[in-house]
């Protein structure tokens, strides 16, 4: 069966059938709803049921609360319809612009830039080009339909598609990268995908928060914002719990010499006395806030753990009066993430 689905305000339309989400539907369709993980975790699709029934696959309750889905808000990667909907959702603008291709690339590249971690460069075929915006991700096409996400870290344009790769011990992917993965292997990858870009309708103060690899967008976006001469105002936040975590800080301090409208705050949250470290200490998102008691008129890219994109947005709006709508989020869920209840 299928069933007619509504986006308000712009009442745009499209059908879904009782076997799928929400979210694949309206990505099929060309309907920009935002996501990011796609599997329950990351609450970026988070939406409101106006009319109509829905029951939700497995997910985790930190994305959606028993007290949101009784309120009749969703998460429509999770939601299956069972009736028309009308649905309560904020579109992005731009999400369908580049066309979501599956394709094979070749391992052009390996650098270990942290203990833990490894850029890759990828070479797609000579017939190939990848269209994306500076944030979004790929998905590696593994064996038995697995498939893992990486957000390209290199600017649309810029040479060669490249990844953050930190090492998760265990990890299906991760373990072959670090072990037997070797510059020619072919990957198959899937994308670009995501919602997680700049809105570039907007002259607001940039706020740009990553922890981890998740600093991967955060470096496209500037490369971009870079490279098209923007001036919009922007301030990095990047956290790691030891100084080796913030793998590429010269190349931070050069963007803060090279834009007068960029800012960088490196933060380390567990520093030893080897470590000599005299920066910034704590929590990342803490630091943000001290510097930037209100944030009403501010916009926020948050990527990182989990932890900390969803404790990031909690403060920032109850603490520094960030309109909820202006923090947009790309939380980076491992097997570890999804396993938890």
């Amino acid at each position: 069966m299928t069933f007619q689905i509504t986006v308000q305000p712009s009442g745009h339309q499209f059908s879904c059938d009782d076997d799928e989400t929400v979210l694949s539907a309206a990505m099929r369709a060309g309907v920009g709803l935002p996501y990011g993980c796609k599997n329950g975790a990351c609450s970026s699709c988070k939406g409101k049921v106006l009319s109509g029934s829905i029951t939700h696959r497995p997910h985790q309750r930190r994305a959606l609360t028993e007290e949101e889905e009784a309120a009749g808000v969703s998460l429509f990667c999770c939601a299956i319809p069972h009736s028309d909907l009308v649905l309560q959702a904020r579109e992005v603008a731009g999400s369908g612009d580049f066309p979501v291709k599956k394709m094979p690339s070749r391992v052009a590249s390996m650098e270990k830039v942290a203990p833990d971690v490894i850029v890759i460069s990828l070479q797609l075929p000579a017939t190939e080009v990848l269209e994306y915006r500076a944030g979004q991700y790929i998905e590696f096409m593994l064996r038995d339909g697995k498939r893992r996400s990486y957000s390209m870290a290199s600017a649309p344009g810029a040479g060669p598609i490249t990844l953050h790769i930190r090492h998760m011990p265990g990890g299906l992917f991760t373990d072959q990268v670090f072990s037997t993965m070797k510059e020619r292997d072919i990957l198959r990858f899937e994308g670009p995908l995501g919602t997680f870009f700049v809105r570039e309708d907007s002259d607001k103060p940039m706020v740009l928060l990553a922890s981890g690899t998740g600093f991967a967008p955060i470096k496209a976006i500037v490369e971009q914002m870079k490279a098209t001469g923007s001036k919009r105002q922007m301030v990095l936040y990047w956290g790691g719990r030891r100084p080796h975590d913030l793998y590429m800080d010269a190349l931070c301090r050069q963007w803060e010499q090279e834009m007068p409208n960029f800012r960088y705050v490196p933060v380390v949250s567990d520093a030893q006395p080897e470590d000599s470290w005299n920066g910034r200490k704590g929590y990342v998102h803490r630091a943000a806030i001290d510097d930037l008691p209100d944030m009403s008129g501010y916009q926020v890219y948050a990527c990182g753990a989990p932890i900390v994109v969803e404790s990031a947005k909690r403060d920032f709006v109850q603490q520094c009066g960030l309109p909820e709508e202006e923090f947009y989020a790309d939380a980076f869920t491992t097997e570890a993430d999804l396993a938890q209840p």
